[in-house]
């Protein structure tokens, strides 16, 4: 057993079009290699706890410890995972509703997730590439909290509602947030 002395975690903030893996495999869909973990990520021997999709963006964090990487992902322990979408349209608290119910989706309901319009946020990196514009579609900004992890479930969710996500980010996974580290940073905690 490891040395909770010796238990490596680390906190990076994923930049948006990386994958959440230290190698790529199979490449793009021309066959050139994608950017991974790799490029800013140089300790040997952690793996991610938990995963981001290649176009969200946010917190990460690795681990060399399978119990713990287990602690942190595993919905039986249930770490809230807090993440701010940006969505398309102009929800109203009404409209947030049924994400704080729960609501179906193909794979089955969700757990009640509380869900919340907040202010975009002022220490807010600008993305690589911007997310796409439209002159008459106003955009909004929604706090959500999950206590599962179903793949790409917020945008799943946000899109059942009639609001599709347009920029997800992940600011706090249980007692760890993302803090002021910027893109491709990351601590050792």
């Amino acid at each position: 057993m490891t040395d909770p002395a010796e238990v490596a975690l680390i906190a990076l903030n994923k930049p948006y079009g990386v994958l959440c893996q230290f190698t790529d495999r199979s490449g793009d869909r021309d066959g050139q290699p994608r950017i991974t973990l790799a490029r800013y990520v140089d300790r040997a021997g952690v793996y991610p706890a938990g995963r981001l999709d290649a176009d969200s963006e946010g917190l990460l964090l690795l681990t060399d410890d399978g119990a713990m990487a287990s602690r942190i992902t595993h919905p039986r322990h249930a770490w809230a995972k807090t993440y701010l979408a940006q969505v398309e349209g102009s929800p109203g608290d009404d409209e947030l509703a049924p994400l704080r119910q729960g609501i179906t989706l193909k794979d089955g309901p969700t757990r009640p997730a509380p869900a919340r319009l907040v202010a975009e946020p002022d220490w807010l990196w600008p993305r690589d590439p911007p997310i796409r514009q439209r002159a008459h579609i106003p955009t909004r900004w929604i706090e959500l909290i999950l206590r599962e992890g179903r793949n790409r479930q917020v945008r799943r969710m946000t899109a059942a509602i009639g609001f599709p996500t347009l920029r997800l980010i992940r600011i706090a996974i249980g007692p760890h947030r993302l803090e002021a580290l910027q893109p491709g940073e990351w601590l050792l905690l």
